[in-house]
């Protein structure tokens, strides 16, 4: 199976590579407290990887064996 790779900008912190902790005991702190993005590695882009073949199955899970 062949995979082409193209960059999308990260879900979780929409491409600034790094996000706002919502959280109860950081509203207490009363300041805004910022980390890294894990998911793109603060970089803000990810790679969205696409199948350009779909493996075929005849296996039916609700079938019974």
């Amino acid at each position: 199976m062949e995979k082409n790779t193209k960059k999308i900008i990260c879900p979780r912190c929409k491409g600034n590579g790094y996000i706002k902790i919502p959280h109860e005991s950081v509203e207490k702190l009363e300041k805004s407290v910022i980390s890294q993005c894990t998911m793109c590695e603060s970089e803000g882009e990810i790679d969205e990887i696409k199948d350009t073949e779909i493996p075929q199955s005849n296996d039916d899970p609700k079938r019974m064996h």
